[in-house]
């Protein structure tokens, strides 16, 4: 056989051995996961799922040298991550990858979805899991604009103010005079509470469906920025009464005062036994806890 029928063979055994490599590594990922794909199995996109349950499209680009050229990854992610491989690497090995970036990401989702079942959020048809911004509406034809650190979610985000000077500017002054205060173990809209020191318009179906989420001894949904409540300061209500008929809210630290006001509260240790406010049903608050229910 001259030089060149056996170039030609060669050539055409080239493609079929890429498809069996190919469908074998596809049969490892699952052929479940295969959302589409191209005709010369260049193109590939899976569908994973992430701890969360959120579904995710992972698209692959394979070259036609594969897999000595490692292949090129896309997918709605606000970065995408390094892909470590070798000659020896196989696309479940890729896969694996791709899970590992997701479960980096799960605080950054988390803190978006928050944010947009929380607050005013204009435009939300267009975002995406890749979109790093939020526009969020603060009243008075005034919004902000915040862009969230994917890699740190719960840092200050970068803020930009939107709306008529007159309105704007007190805003603004807020923001620059308290975000040194911010603080990573509150959620982004308590933060940005304590910061504007205002309560946020709320989405009409939080409205609808919340409780009460004024405290029902200081009558305000947070407590005053002042640096004596430590951690709990700008805080929201984070005590229930366990009475169905009633469910007032109320401040750990209000609920704690009122408690002490009163005669017939008895504690144990570092639990104070007494009535609601409101239903007189038993109450207990256990001192110093952040999150506790009555």
């Amino acid at each position: 056989m001259d030089f060149i029928e056996q170039k030609r063979h060669t050539e055409l055994a080239n493609p079929s051995s890429f498809y069996r490599l190919v469908y074998s590594e596809i049969e490892e990922v699952g052929w479940e996961r295969l959302v589409r794909f191209g005709g010369d199995l260049e193109f590939l996109s899976f569908r994973i799922t992430d701890k969360k349950g959120r579904v995710h499209i992972m698209e692959i680009q394979l070259d036609k040298t594969y897999p000595q050229k490692p292949p090129s990854v896309s997918a709605e992610v606000p970065y995408i991550f390094d892909v470590k491989w070798s000659v020896k690497s196989r696309l479940k090995d890729l896969v694996q990858q791709f899970r590992e970036h997701l479960e980096k990401l799960q605080e950054f989702w988390s803190t978006l979805e928050d944010i947009d079942h929380s607050l005013c959020v204009t435009n939300k048809k267009k975002l995406s899991r890749a979109t790093t911004c939020r526009q969020i509406d603060i009243g008075n034809d005034c919004s902000i604009m915040l862009s969230i650190n994917a890699r740190d979610p719960r840092s200050l985000p970068e803020c930009r103010f939107m709306g008529a000077g007159p309105v704007v500017n007190p805003v603004r002054k807020l923001w620059l005079r308290n975000n040194k205060r911010w603080m990573k173990d509150k959620t982004l809209p308590e933060n940005l509470a304590f910061i504007l020191e205002t309560g946020l318009p709320r989405p009409s179906h939080v409205l609808e469906n919340d409780q009460q989420v004024e405290c029902g001894i200081c009558y305000a949904q947070y407590l005053p920025i002042d640096e004596e409540l430590g951690s709990r300061s700008g805080a929201g209500t984070d005590h229930t009464c366990d009475n169905s008929s009633c469910g007032r809210a109320f401040h750990t630290v209000c609920l704690v005062d009122w408690l002490r006001s009163i005669t017939t509260t008895r504690q144990s240790f570092d639990v104070l036994f007494g009535n609601c406010p409101y239903c007189s049903e038993p109450v207990a608050v256990k001192l110093n806890d952040k999150k506790k229910h009555v």
